[in-house]
């Protein structure tokens, strides 16, 4: 049986820490390597975060954290925008990157402190 589990805080800042890291590199490695669109990118860099927290929660066998909270790919996409924003301006170097990640770790968090959730359509809001 998969089990939703609360993580101690400091598992908690090392998977925000990690998943926001990735999506950094996911979006970089699109614009360098891939050349792709912003789309594209934006959606690489996503899925690079998203990807490796679910693969990790399945092996485990808990429920990934993106079906069960609700600020997860959003921070992820903030993250991948920014880096890319930082390139495009020919922003280079390890403080943009970690300005990226810290502007993703702080809307995960708050979205963790504040119990915010993305939007969700009605169907879904009267199935609860």
């Amino acid at each position: 049986m998969l089990t939703v589990m609360t993580e101690p805080p400091l598992l908690l800042a090392l998977d925000l820490a990690g998943t926001f890291v990735f999506a950094v590199n996911g979006a970089l490695t699109g614009l360098e390597a891939a050349r792709l669109d912003i789309i594209g990118i934006l959606v690489l860099g996503m899925v690079t975060a998203v990807g490796g927290g679910t693969i990790r929660d399945v092996l485990v066998r808990r429920v990934p954290a993106v079906l069960t909270s609700g600020l997860y790919a959003i921070p992820a996409l903030v993250g991948a925008g920014i880096a890319v924003t930082a390139v495009q301006t020919r922003v280079y170097g390890i403080p943009a990157a970690l300005g990226a990640a810290l502007a993703c770790f702080l809307i995960r968090a708050a979205g963790i402190r504040y119990d915010l959730n993305a939007p969700v359509a009605s169907e879904a809001k009267n199935k609860k």
